[in-house]
Parts: structure tokens; C-alpha cells; sequence
């Protein structure tokens, strides 16, 4: 737990000083559709740049899946759809790993009031799912994006269950 909590904290010092550094957007248009690139500009400067460096750390690793790169751009996409802070993305983390029994019942409500940003937090990977099927995603990117934040019960099954592990890690490191 407190590696998650010093990784969300690594994540909110990159939101705060995401101005500072340029963002590739060129790098992510080699790897998506037209369609797919607009769903990637649609993020805020910040996002962008968090799924730059996933992107940039599988491709380090030696990578080079289609539909992980993919999933690795467009994983958060469904966050864009309401504001979420980085205060409120705090709290989330705080909440998620202290009550998440109360994590759990408030993600539950309409996207509105007080309760918005643990919705987001947990409904953003069907959201990004659907926006990227909107795009014309294929099927084995749209299954990592919408399970990117799902807990293997055990070992992985699939080549999806595997490249999930890969997008998980890449995403927990940036």
C-alpha cells in the first residue's frame, strides 16, 4: 500500500509540473488511428504525458503489441469526459486504500457532487472503452482499456490476461 500511495504521489508531482514539459503527441500518431489520435488530444496535457510514458515504458521493455500501445494511450481516455482534479484524484487513492467500502458504495452514484470524482475513478475504463470503440478501436485494445484497473484472480489465461499484466505495471512505474 504505501508503494501505490508514493506512486500517486510520483503521478501528482508529473501533474503539477506537466507544463514544464513538452508533450510528444507525435509519438502517440504513430501508434493510433486518426480517430484514436483525436480521442488522445481530447486529454489534458497531463494525461497525455502520463500515457506518453506508459507508452514509453513498454516500448523500452521491448514491447511492441499493437494492442498494447494502443491500450497504453488510450487507457484513461474516459477520465476526460468530466473534470477530476488532482486534489479529487487524491482523495480517491486515499478513500481506495483506507475505506473501500465507502470507495465501493460512492462509486455507485450519478457522475455529480461530492461523489463525481469516485465515479470517474471507477467507472473511467468502460467509458474509455466505449469512446474508443466510438473510434473504431479493434476488440483486444478495447478489452485492455476496459479492464486496466481489474485484479487477476489468477495466473493469466489469455494473451489478453498477459498483455493486461504488461499494461498494469507499465501504468502503476509512470
Amino acid at each position: 500500500m504505501i508503494a501505490q500511495i508514493w506512486g500517486r504521489l510520483w503521478q501528482g508531482i508529473q501533474v503539477l509540473t506537466a507544463w514544464l514539459r513538452p508533450v510528444r503527441d507525435d509519438l502517440a500518431q504513430q501508434y493510433l488511428s486518426i480517430a484514436e489520435f483525436a480521442l488522445f488530444m481530447q486529454m489534458p496535457r497531463p494525461d497525455r504525458q502520463h500515457h506518453l510514458r506508459v507508452l514509453a515504458d513498454l516500448l523500452k521493455q521491448g514491447h511492441q503489441h499493437p494492442a498494447l500501445l494502443k491500450a497504453a494511450l488510450l487507457h484513461d481516455v474516459g477520465k476526460s469526459r468530466y473534470p477530476f482534479r488532482l486534489p479529487e484524484k487524491t482523495l480517491v487513492v486515499l478513500v481506495k486504500n483506507f475505506l473501500p467500502g465507502k470507495f465501493r458504495t460512492w462509486s455507485q452514484s450519478p457522475p455529480q457532487g461530492w461523489k463525481r470524482p469516485f465515479v470517474i475513478s471507477a467507472h473511467h475504463p468502460a467509458w474509455s472503452a466505449e469512446m474508443a470503440a466510438a473510434a473504431g478501436m479493434e476488440v483486444l485494445p478495447l478489452e485492455l482499456i476496459a479492464r486496466h484497473q481489474e485484479k487477476l484472480k489468477a495466473a493469466p489465461q489469455t494473451e489478453a490476461d498477459q498483455l493486461l499484466l504488461l499494461l498494469q505495471a507499465a501504468d502503476d512505474r509512470s
